[in-house]
């Protein structure tokens, strides 16, 4: 389609459309936009609320469980982020610490952060209980990853995103906590109907998040739906 052609006759109905019927148009755009962000934002909202109905103890428990390992499988997903040693990682909605732990044995120097307390006072028991190294905790607030500029060479994102509201600004302060040549590495689960994870209707689907890192500044670098069985990774800089 030639749009350059098409450009002077859209300027001419544009034109010729009356005042109130453009303000009335814009009136129902707003009302439809201002709909679905009321709808996605009570979808992300009943995702954090279906995941607290059960006590910190137990969610810890479900995410340190050996069934977890097997639909995870971290030594893939450790394996497929290459060389760590050295590099400075933000891992965002830690939870029980699965994988900050992991990533500070590969030699990161890890940042395990979380909104919830008790999340990170068990994680600050582990480190002392069990000297480890190369993690620190952060409390962060539910709308921002409390990130300074160029802070990170990496941010990973375990089945947490679903959580996240208003996402494009998240991740606009996101970007900016990365440094040069710094990574994003987003897992989460396909949107159907799986054994684990949150329901359905509690699910992004990988489209949806592509869009929204792009709209957030991010290059989508790869879209990987066959490392884990059920999730989808996603690397973007």
């Amino acid at each position: 389609m030639n749009y350059f052609r098409l450009f002077p006759l859209l300027f001419i109905i544009a034109c010729t459309e009356s005042p109130h019927k453009a303000e009335m148009d814009h009136h129902k755009h707003q009302q439809a936009t201002e709909k679905h962000g009321h709808h996605q934002k009570d979808v992300e909202n009943k995702a954090n609320k279906h995941m607290h109905q059960k006590s910190v103890s137990d969610l810890i428990e479900r995410f340190e469980s050996a069934e977890r390992d097997e639909y995870q499988q971290p030594e893939q997903v450790l394996a497929y982020l290459g060389n760590l040693e050295g590099k400075k990682i933000m891992d965002i909605g830690a939870g029980s610490g699965y994988f900050s732990v992991k990533l500070a044995a590969q030699g990161a120097e890890v940042i395990a952060a979380d909104v919830n307390d008790e999340f990170l006072a068990h994680i600050n028991q582990r480190i002392k209980e069990d000297a480890l190294q190369n993690i620190s905790t952060r409390k962060i607030p539910f709308d921002s990853p409390a990130l300074t500029e160029n802070e990170v060479d990496m941010v990973l994102i375990v089945n947490t995103y679903h959580h996240i509201e208003n996402r494009v600004a998240y991740f606009t302060q996101v970007k900016s906590g990365l440094k040069e040549n710094g990574e994003l590495i987003i897992i989460d689960f396909f949107k159907t109907e799986l054994a684990v994870g949150p329901s359905v209707d509690h699910k992004i689907s990988m489209d949806v998040v592509v869009k929204e890192l792009q709209k957030a500044g991010f290059t989508i670098q790869e879209v990987n739906v066959n490392l884990l069985p059920m999730q989808y990774l996603i690397k973007a800089s």
